[in-house]
């Protein structure tokens, strides 16, 4: 059979439910089908398309195990957070999840109860404590709390090339009675990285390119969703045009200023510091 504008797809689609597994074939001929209806209704020009591979190959290009440049695509386009809530359906009790982000690094390390993954990093001390329970209440002891963020400035370790130790992230465990304690510093509402292709993409619009303050958490334990959220600033800037869709209200804590003294960690500090208090639950698997 001859190839033409009004066959292509359902050869195409033909070709690709060929798959040896039912989900390849039900994924790629879905995506085959929904390309080639964007291609028709945009009339999709060649040097449109050949733009388009270039975009993606500098994506590419620039990713590397400390920054994802298409995770950050998908996230600005809304797609990672519908994913989210497509993966996420939790008991309306549970902690809400939200987007991983582009700047997440494996094997942080493990460190104790109250520890101080800011290090000696000009900043604003914030401690953040609470629990994690299930959703009926009962403590969820030894739960991993892999937490990371960006430094007052804005910036991520990813983003500093000088950088190779941990810096601002760490693994805490919840304790017996799953209370938990973190200690850090204030985070700064950023730019997303605005040097590559998406921020190409995003200069061409009136898209707000900023994120409000957040710490990221990912919280495991056998027997629980993973749970993968943030803990947002109250009162700060871009709550309400979040560039990766990311904030929910249930995320939003107070950061409340607290004189020196005893710290929620049981030491002593010499200078006023910022303390949040947040109750993380799972859903049971």
């Amino acid at each position: 059979m001859f190839v033409d504008e009004d066959n292509i797809t359902d050869l195409a689609v033909q070709r690709w439910a060929s798959a040896h597994s039912p989900r390849s074939g039900e994924l790629m001929t879905a995506l085959v089908r929904h390309l080639h209806a964007f291609a028709r209704e945009v009339g999709l020009s060649e040097d449109e398309w050949m733009t388009a591979i270039n975009w993606l190959t500098r994506a590419g290009q620039l990713s590397d195990e400390k920054r994802q440049e298409l995770i950050l695509a998908s996230d600005v386009l809304g797609l990672s957070m519908l994913v989210v809530q497509l993966n996420n359906r939790f008991e309306a009790q549970a902690t809400p999840a939200t987007v991983l982000g582009p700047f997440h690094i494996d094997g942080s390390p493990t460190v104790p109860h109250g520890f101080d993954m800011s290090d000696g990093i000009p900043g604003t001390p914030l401690f953040i404590t609470g629990t994690v329970t299930d959703t009926e209440g009962r403590p969820v002891p030894h739960a991993v709390l892999d937490v990371w963020q960006a430094d007052a400035d804005g910036a991520y370790e990813a983003q500093l090339p000088e950088i190779d130790e941990a810096r601002l992230r760490a693994k805490y465990r919840a304790r017996e009675d799953g209370s938990y304690c973190v200690r850090t510093l204030v985070p700064r509402g950023y730019a997303i990285p605005m040097d590559g292709p998406v921020g190409d993409l995003i200069r061409g619009t009136d898209i707000s390119h900023y994120r409000p303050a957040h710490v990221h958490f990912l919280i495991e334990e056998p027997g629980h969703r993973r749970l993968i959220t943030h803990l947002f600033q109250e009162g700060g800037e871009f709550l309400d045009s979040d560039v990766v869709f990311g904030t929910k209200d249930a995320l939003i804590v107070p950061f409340t200023e607290r004189q020196a003294g005893i710290a929620p960690d049981g030491r002593r500090l010499d200078r006023p510091y910022l303390h949040a208090q947040f109750d993380f639950v799972l859903q049971r698997s």
